[in-house]
């Protein structure tokens, strides 16, 4: 009887039939396809993983981040979600094989106005009862306050006065102090807004406003008066007087009233810091310098609550980690619901407990994200506030000054600034990869190159859009790999659409924008989740020279990560794509990643919430990884006969070249049928490994199909040539 070797062609195709794709690979989960000599792709059990850290994180983790401080020892930042279910979300760092916190913390709080000044004075002190803040957080004021001449909106620095009281100093867009005209003790009113039946015309009653006709007014707490819901930016129609402007409303008034936002309470959302007790703040009470002197009472850090976030942007500024918090929501059912926070620092020098938030005059108080710009570093911001204040400009990109991540005042001898793209309704995402900034729209890719200083204009960077009907389909849906961004383009589904629009994976190289052709692609856009799309993420490989996109499948059901496609960049396309997940409790798919860094080979999160550390185990996290390979149905002879197959000579590498032994288990299944449409008639598993010489399956048919699969632990394999012995078995009609 004659023998043949099993020939398979390369890559993995799910755009065809299983006949038509015959003696390919037609499904497949949990493995690697290699370069050969020839640069076709040869099918290994994919690389296992390890838990980097003991204990799953608290919450789904949506960002991670490796950097190391001034002792050079690696840390691993951690962003994680809010979720209903799970609680807060978080800020956290690995190092040394501990879990820190660092989130975070906000408190707001509604007190009756009042606010004392001085005159000729910029300094404003804030009553709010109990509210104990220090000298080392943040204030956001987003309902203007009238007191002593001057106006108090905005994001402020604190100063720690007392328990019950803390101050802030005002500032111009120039950086000018703004001095009280007058002195006030434990006045001052928010604005008060007054409608006339049957008109749009609002009236505002702020005293001192300065506000002028054609400028912007900020109505940050949804207030409603008249039958009017006002919330959002107002042009300013007219100024009766110093007191008194007007706004448009949506519609008609239904009535002629009056209303206060916020009730007439201020509104103060603090930014919370913790830090060290300054020495020398008491005596008596406790230890030497704790609590007020003879009162009985020990100073205390303000508690807050963990910040609201869906997302994060991580980077690091040498040793110092940035980080700022998103809660941009694309697919919403009202569109793009905007939100975040602002950018915050911490480093094991900065002396305190968690992220301390960037308030200085003019930096943003709001963005969809940021990344740290190279070589001349600069935090650049997209998504952010204009003034610092106003709503979120989701085409707004803001950087601070060089080598100043505290300085975002645009001024003749520095190079901090902004820019607005001209095209599309959103930036998604971006980063800095080589010498360029790159910033994603829902519609196109655009280049930011540092171009210094232009007739102190203060535009750094001159902004190109390269490429268009390529936007990014979710935040973190990109990555670069030698020199090449790869990343996820498609137009955003509808939140509730039971299918989702197809999309293409595209790739920046010398040769500019181009689409990757992928035999793999119904399974990203057939199966992916509309209603979870701000999840996907891509991740690099850049041991193996793999991309793999990880996303949530409509099929696994959970609104999770829990499939994944992969590249070869080095095999290219067509033939360097697979595919896999979906397959119960042991996923492969990561809801955030990090490439081989300064903490070792690649990290990534899992569905479960527990970190991985991957190509450092054959198993998954201890258990059999369970990878299998299954080809298409191939005709075994040309003419109209069929084939028996009694003798199966198996041809494997059976494991690494540090292993001592070749102890891989292969199971072999054959799937034989005589017609296409026939049912599939099954033979086996057979398990054949480096002691097993042969299978013999002993099948007769016309079509066949192989799967290839493995369940045993500590081992490793990569499909040879495997050979069987057939001989003609009659006609099959």
């Amino acid at each position: 009887m004659p023998r043949a070797t099993l020939k398979l062609r390369p890559g993995v195709n799910t755009l065809e039939s299983q006949s038509l794709n015959e003696a390919a690979i037609f499904s497949c989960n949990l493995i690697r396809l290699t370069p050969d000599p020839t640069g076709l792709g040869i099918v290994e059990k994919l690389g296992g993983w390890a838990r980097y850290f003991a204990s799953a994180i608290q919450s789904q983790v949506r960002a991670l981040w490796a950097w190391a401080g001034l002792d050079g020892v690696p840390m691993l930042a951690i962003g994680s979600e809010n979720q209903a279910s799970l609680g807060t979300a978080w800020l956290q760092y690995i190092r040394q094989g501990g879990l820190n916190d660092i989130t975070p913390h906000v408190q707001q709080d509604n007190p009756a106005v009042a606010a004392t000044t001085t005159i000729n004075s910029n300094l404003v002190t804030l009553n709010d009862p109990a509210s104990n803040i220090n000298s080392i957080s943040g204030v956001f004021i987003p309902a203007h306050i009238s007191v002593g001449g001057v106006i108090v909106f905005g994001m402020y620095p604190t100063i720690a006065t007392d328990a019950n009281d803390f101050a802030v100093q005002l500032f111009d867009l120039n950086n000018n102090p703004v001095n009280a005209t007058t002195s006030v003790t434990g006045g001052g009113a928010v604005a008060q807004f007054t409608t006339v039946s049957g008109t749009s015309t609002v009236t505002v009653t702020l005293n001192n406003h300065n506000f002028s006709v054609g400028s912007t007014y900020p109505v940050l707490i949804k207030t409603t008066v008249g039958g009017i819901t006002l919330v959002g930016n107002y042009i300013v129609q007219s100024v009766t007087d110093i007191n008194n402007f007007t706004i448009l409303g949506p519609q008609n008034a239904t009535a002629g009233t009056s209303a206060f936002i916020n009730g007439g309470n201020a509104r103060y959302n603090f930014l919370l810091t913790s830090g060290p007790l300054p020495a020398g703040t008491g005596w008596g009470v406790g230890g030497w310098g704790v609590g007020g002197w003879g009162s009985g009472v020990a100073p205390s850090n303000p508690a807050g609550t963990n910040i609201d976030a869906l997302d994060w942007s991580l980077g690091n500024w040498g040793d110092t980690l940035i980080a700022s918090p998103d809660k941009t929501v694309f697919n919403s059912p009202d569109g793009v619901t905007l939100g975040g926070g602002p950018i915050y620092y911490w480093s094991l020098n900065s002396n305190t407990f968690n992220a301390q938030p960037i308030v200085v005059n003019a930096a943003p108080v709001a963005n969809t994200g940021f990344f740290v710009a190279m070589p001349q570093r600069q935090i650049v911001a997209f998504g952010s506030t204009i003034t610092g204040v106003q709503d979120q400009d989701p085409l707004l990109v803001k950087w601070c000054d060089v080598n100043n991540f505290l300085s975002w005042l645009p001024t003749p001898t520095n190079l901090a600034g902004s820019f607005r793209l001209t095209r599309g309704s959103r930036i998604v995402g971006g980063g800095q990869v080589g010498q360029q900034g790159l910033l994603w729209t829902d519609v196109g890719l655009w280049t930011m190159n540092f171009i210094g200083s232009s007739g102190g204009t203060n535009l750094a960077y001159g902004f190109n859009e390269i490429a268009q009907g390529c936007g990014l389909l979710a935040k973190h849906a990109w990555c670069t790999l030698g020199g090449v961004t790869y990343w996820v383009g498609a137009p955003t589904p509808t939140a509730g659409n039971a299918t989702s629009p197809r999309g293409q994976i595209f790739m920046l190289s010398a040769n500019g924008v181009q689409p990757i052709p992928c035999p793999v692609l119904d399974q990203l856009f057939q199966n992916l989740d509309p209603n979870n799309v701000r999840k996907v993420v891509m991740a690099a490989n850049s041991s193996f020279n793999e991309i793999t996109i990880h996303y949530p499948s409509i099929t696994g059901g959970t609104g999770e990560n829990d499939s994944y496609i992969k590249f070869n960049t080095m095999i290219g396309t067509p033939n360097g794509w697979d595919y896999g997940g979906n397959t119960g409790t042991l996923v492969a798919a990561r809801t955030a990643w990090v490439d081989q860094s300064v903490v070792g080979q690649p990290v990534g999160a899992g569905s479960n919430m527990v970190l991985y550390q991957h190509e450092i185990s054959n198993d998954a996290d201890g258990q059999a990884m369970l990878p299998f390979f299954q080809t298409g149905f191939f005709q075994m002879n040309e003419a109209e006969l069929q084939s028996f197959v009694d003798l199966f000579v198996p041809d494997f590498k059976w494991g690494q070249t540090n292993q001592t032994t070749m102890n891989a288990q292969v199971q072999l299944t054959f799937f034989v049928k005589s017609y296409p449409g026939d049912t599939a008639r099954t033979y086996g598993p057979f398990t054949v490994s480096s002691a097993v010489k042969f299978a013999t399956p002993r099948f007769r048919g016309a079509l066949v199909a192989l799967q290839f699969s493995s369940s045993d632990t500590g081992s490793w394999w990569r499909l040879a040539a495997n050979r069987y012995r057939f001989q003609q078995a009659g006609k099959f009609y």
